[in-house]
C-alpha cells in the first residue's frame, strides 16, 4: 500500500525535470533573440518576438541581461536609438529610476558616459520627468 504513494511522488517529480529542461532552453533562447534585436536595432523584430512569447517588456527587463549590461546599456552600447527609445517608452518610470547593478540608474550611466544627447536619454527624461 506505501509503495503506491511513492511512486507517484517519484512520477510527478520526474516529470518537472522532463518538462522544465526544455523550458529553460527556449528562454535562453529568447534572452539571446531579444539581444540580437537590440544590438541590431530591430525594433519590428523585437516587437513580434515579444508578442509571439506573449511576454511584456517590463515583466522581464529587470531579468535579461545581454553581455552583463541591461538592455538599455547595450541599446546606447550598440548606437540602437529606435530600439532604446521603444524600450524606455515600454518600461514604468519606476523601473528607469531604479538603481542597476553597479549602484546607478540608467540615466545616471548614461550621462557620466556621454550619452546626454542620445534619443534614448530624451525619452528616459521624458519618462521620469528628470
Amino acid at each position: 500500500m506505501r509503495l503506491l504513494p511513492v511512486a507517484i511522488a517519484a512520477l510527478i517529480a520526474a516529470s518537472f525535470v522532463s518538462v522544465s529542461a526544455p523550458a529553460i532552453a527556449e528562454t535562453d533562447q529568447l534572452v539571446a533573440n531579444i539581444c540580437d534585436y537590440v544590438k541590431s536595432d530591430d525594433k519590428s523584430r523585437l516587437r513580434k518576438k515579444m508578442k509571439e512569447s506573449r511576454v511584456k517588456l517590463r515583466n522581464v527587463y529587470s531579468g535579461i541581461s545581454c553581455d552583463g549590461s541591461s538592455l538599455l546599456r547595450t541599446a546606447y552600447n550598440s548606437n540602437a536609438n529606435d530600439v532604446g527609445e521603444f524600450i524606455a517608452k515600454r518600461l514604468p518610470s519606476t523601473d528607469l529610476a531604479t538603481p542597476e547593478a553597479d549602484g546607478k540608474t540608467i540615466l545616471d550611466w548614461a550621462l557620466a558616459n556621454g550619452h546626454e544627447g542620445s534619443p534614448i536619454t530624451a525619452a528616459i527624461k521624458g519618462r521620469t520627468g528628470g
